[in-house]
């Protein structure tokens, strides 16, 4: 499994009340060509250190990547979990899913109350590729839902009630950003997962997919593991910071001596070609260090990205810029080369802003489509006492 790469975050102050069922409820996925999320809602009076016991025990299997606790007055405790698996390890998922026994906190069949089966909310082409795996194996039927429109929705439910959520990065630097709920949109959202998309948002429920690449995490990960022989993502981005881009990649400093070209505004270590320096060396990639090479790489695909970005959102005259997907990660390196590039182009008026929950918009989107047990009423309440908090909040 993947190495956990952020830490765990809470809500810090927002209060929720429990819902009347104890223990587990509502399981969502978001299945994705790379990795599988997973969003579940835990609630009732258990004791915060059987709740700790069981985060330590998925931290073990490297499930765990982040939650939001709540509480209430009356001691009642809630708890959104965050988990993730790759693709590639299904059976690691399905195994989870049932040793937990969430197969049974889904929506029960409307069309047949006497049914078994249990629905659960699930988007991204897994959905349609693997639902009959999950069927087999845990009589789980899919209810697929839109991908655009549940990142959509898990974008906008982080923005209203997680405070906290949304940071800028520059210069090793985290600042988070205060949204202004009334102010929010409109925006563009980039979802980089095994590829990118780029979403403008207009409100809750009026968005496009304005543009995309196909030069995304996927990319990272299929060009690094042919390089390098990495095994996995993130030891392809751990190997990535020991590395030196300047290595490979042709500088304008190496076609101008040294020197900047000030005239159109590029300094001497601006890339003028990524992996450029391979051309004109009698090198073969053995001849190469593997970091250097993954280095290189994360820094082409985030310059890519950061660029593209910006000018779709100047397309439309967007000045905020929300970076999900599991391709960041938190990773420094990433988001300062990403936040470089949208500033660059920018000119200085665009500003690149990260989410906390990165990775988890699809699986939250998903997650909210539920409109039984009170799941509708407690997603609700916790945005309004989140916006009463905020406005208290000089």
């Amino acid at each position: 499994m993947e190495t956990v790469g952020t830490h765990v975050a809470n809500s810090g102050d927002t209060e929720l009340k429990s819902s009347d069922r104890d223990h587990v409820s509502h399981l969502s996925l978001d299945i994705g060509g790379s990795l599988i999320k997973m969003v579940y809602f835990s609630s009732g009076s258990s004791s915060s250190s059987e709740d700790d016991d069981d985060d330590d025990d998925d931290e073990k299997h490297n499930y765990l990547k982040d939650g939001i606790n709540t509480s209430n007055h009356d001691g009642s405790r809630g708890k959104l979990h965050f988990l993730k698996f790759e693709t590639s390890k299904i059976s690691e998922c399905i195994n989870f899913i049932s040793s937990k026994h969430l197969q049974h906190y889904g929506d029960q069949d409307d069309k047949d109350l006497a049914s078994d089966e249990n629905i659960v909310k699930a988007t991204g082409g897994g959905a349609f590729k693997f639902a009959d795996l999950f069927k087999e194996k845990l009589g789980i039927v899919l209810d697929k839902v839109d991908e655009m429109s549940c990142l959509v929705a898990g974008a906008n439910f982080l923005l209203k009630a997680v405070n906290h959520e949304a940071f800028t990065y520059t210069d090793g630097q985290k600042d988070y950003v205060k949204i202004n709920h009334k102010d929010l949109y409109p925006y563009l959202l980039v979802n980089v997962g095994s590829g990118v998309s780029m979403i403008k948002v207009d409100g809750d429920n009026d968005y496009e997919r304005v543009s995309g690449t196909s030069v995304g995490g996927g990319t990272f990960w299929g060009l690094g593991r042919l390089l390098t022989k990495c095994q996995s993502f993130d030891e392809l981005l751990e190997l990535s910071r020991q590395g030196n881009n300047r290595v490979i990649d042709m500088l304008v400093g190496d076609i101008y001596g040294g020197m900047d070209y000030s005239k159109i505004g590029l300094t001497s270590t601006a890339i003028a070609s990524s992996f450029g320096k391979a051309i004109s060396e009698k090198k073969e990639l053995d001849d190469y260090r593997p970091e250097d090479v993954a280095r290189s790489l994360l820094r082409m695909i985030s310059n890519n990205i950061g660029q593209i970005a910006y000018l779709n959102a100047l397309r439309f005259g967007l000045k905020r810029i929300f970076f999900g997907g599991f391709f960041i990660r938190g990773h420094a390196y990433t988001m300062d080369t990403i936040s470089v590039a949208v500033n660059f182009w920018s000119k200085g008026e665009a500003k690149a802003l990260f989410l906390r929950h990165e990775g988890f918009l699809g699986a939250l989107g998903a997650f909210m489509n539920y409109e039984k047990n009170g799941f509708t009423d407690i997603t609700h309440q916790f945005m309004e006492q989140s916006c009463e908090k905020s406005n208290l909040t000089p």
